[in-house]
C-alpha cells in the first residue's frame, strides 16, 4: 500500500485540510499505517498535480487561508481498483525481533528491560484501542455498513495488541527463567 492510497481513504470522509487531514490521519489510519505530517503534505501535492484529489482555497479573517482537499472521481476510481487487487503479506520489520534472535550473545537480562518497555507499550496501545472501542462501537451488532469496516480495522489491532502482550508474556517468563537458574547463553 502506498500513502496515497491511506490519504484517499481518509479523505473518503469528506473535504478535509492539509492539516486536519494529518491529525485525523494521526488518530485513525495512523494506528496501522505511519507517516509524517512532511510526509502527508508531499503526498496531497503529488494526488493534486495527477487529480486524484482537488483542493479550494478557503478563505479566512483572523488565520492565514487554509486548503480544503476532497477526492475526485478519478481518485475514487483509482481506489475501488486498488481495492480490486491482492495485497501481498506486508514484511515484518522488528528490531526487537532481530535483538532476540541474536540474544544469545548476551545475558537474558540484558534484553529483559527492553522486553518489560515494549510490553507496557502494547498495554498502552491495547487500552486505547478499548476506550475506542467503547466510544465509538458500544454495540457490534448495530453498526452501519461504514462502520462495520472500521470497527474490524479496529478489532484486528486489538487482537495484534493482545497476541503481542501474550507473546511478551512468554519471552519474559523464558528470559527470567533462563536468568534464575543461571543458565548461561553460549555463543554457538
Amino acid at each position: 500500500m502506498a500513502l496515497a492510497h491511506a490519504i484517499l481513504v481518509a479523505l473518503l470522509d469528506g473535504p478535509s485540510s492539509g492539516y486536519d487531514l494529518a491529525k485525523r490521519f494521526d488518530g485513525s489510519v495512523g494506528f496501522f499505517w505511519d507517516a509524517s505530517h512532511q510526509q502527508i503534505y508531499r503526498e496531497l501535492a503529488k494526488l493534486e498535480a495527477n487529480d486524484i484529489i482537488i483542493s479550494e482555497t478557503v478563505q479566512q479573517e483572523t488565520r492565514p487561508n487554509k486548503k480544503l482537499y476532497a477526492i475526485t472521481e478519478l481518485g475514487k476510481g483509482r481506489l475501488a481498483e486498488w481495492m480490486h487487487t491482492p495485497c501481498e503479506l506486508s514484511p515484518i520489520k522488528d528490531n526487537l525481533l532481530v535483538k532476540l534472535f541474536g540474544g544469545y550473545i548476551v545475558e537474558p537480562a540484558t534484553l529483559l528491560q527492553e522486553l518489560r518497555q515494549h510490553r507496557k507499550q502494547h498495554q498502552t496501545r491495547l487500552v486505547e484501542y478499548q476506550a475506542i472501542e467503547d466510544r465509538f462501537f458500544p454495540d457490534a451488532e448495530a453498526l452501519s455498513d461504514k462502520s462495520v469496516y472500521q470497527y474490524l480495522t479496529l478489532r484486528n489491532g486489538i487482537q495484534y495488541e493482545q497476541g503481542w502482550l501474550r507473546w511478551c508474556d512468554e519471552a519474559l517468563s523464558t528470559l527470567q527463567s533462563r536468568l534464575e537458574t543461571n543458565t548461561p547463553n553460549a555463543v554457538e
